[in-house]
């Protein structure tokens, strides 16, 4: 079976800012919270996957990248030297050891699995301890782009059902959208990343299935990861994808600090 999606990173230069924005669209967005490596973070949950807001806001804390060593916020640091925009698609790990040696197998990663703490806060302001590995993977056609998996320890702990209700009814991410040049040069690389056995063609790219979200336990909810060729009308300006998100009634779409929000009707 398919990695389902954890979340989503949206790289920002203002944190602050990128949540009064996305609180303007109807969402709610969670507190800061602080990595201990230099990267701050705010997130915009549903059920099983996420939005994560997150900035480079002590960049004295972070370390560089070294041999098997991927470093977090030296890829965000980066990145947000260039552009904001959604820079990092991570998968949900059940076994990060596992998702490691089958992605070394594969040839698209070899870095060490990377354990990290931190504290969270319940809606009503009790502290809960989170606990999470990431495994990160690389494409080398796209070095610009991020690909990990994220294992939770602590699910309990992050899910909440008053974190995930949002005054615009969106309940899900419906999908990702990716844009290249030439999109069969990333095919062999997103069926490995994702561990999907096919994908669908298309004239203009093609379409993996995900679950959506580990969490749901069952197989109803999926996600579209597609890749569509550039110049496609997907994504605006310099953003890597986009995210479609489902919506109850109306539809639209924003751009915003670099990244495409696309919002569709629920099914």
């Amino acid at each position: 079976m398919p990695r389902a999606l954890d979340h989503i990173v949206h790289a920002v230069r203002d944190l602050d800012a990128a949540a009064v924005f996305y609180e303007s669209l109807g969402f709610t967005v969670g507190a800061r919270n602080r990595h201990p490596w230099g990267t701050h973070n705010r997130i915009i949950q549903f059920d099983g996957s996420d939005i994560e807001l997150l900035t480079v806001a002590e960049p004295e804390k972070i370390m560089p990248h070294a041999p098997r060593s991927f470093s977090f916020g030296a890829f965000h640091r980066d990145f947000l030297a260039h552009e904001q925009g959604l820079a990092m698609l991570l998968l949900n790990s059940r076994d990060a050891k596992a998702d490691h040696a089958a992605w070394r197998a594969a040839g698209i990663g070899d870095f060490e699995v990377f354990n990290f703490e931190r504290e969270g806060k319940r809606p009503d302001g009790a502290s809960v301890k989170l606990a999470f590995s990431l495994v990160f993977s690389a494409d080398r056609n796209a070095p610009e782009a991020g690909f990990a998996a994220c294992q939770h320890y602590y699910p309990e702990n992050f899910w909440n059902p008053a974190f995930q209700q949002h005054a615009n009814g969106i309940k899900a991410i419906a999908g990702v959208v990716m844009v290249a040049d030439a999109p069969v040069q990333h095919r062999e690389f997103l069926l490995a990343y994702t561990g999907a056995t096919s994908a669908h063609v298309g004239d203009d790219g093609f379409t993996i299935d995900l679950p959506r979200g580990a969490r749901r336990g069952d197989d109803s909810g999926r996600v579209q990861l597609r890749l569509r060729r550039r110049g496609g009308g997907y994504v605006a300006g310099g953003a890597a994808c986009g995210a479609a998100l489902y919506r109850r009634r109306t539809a639209g779409k924003h751009s915003a600090l670099g990244a495409l929000l696309l919002f569709e009707p629920g099914r």
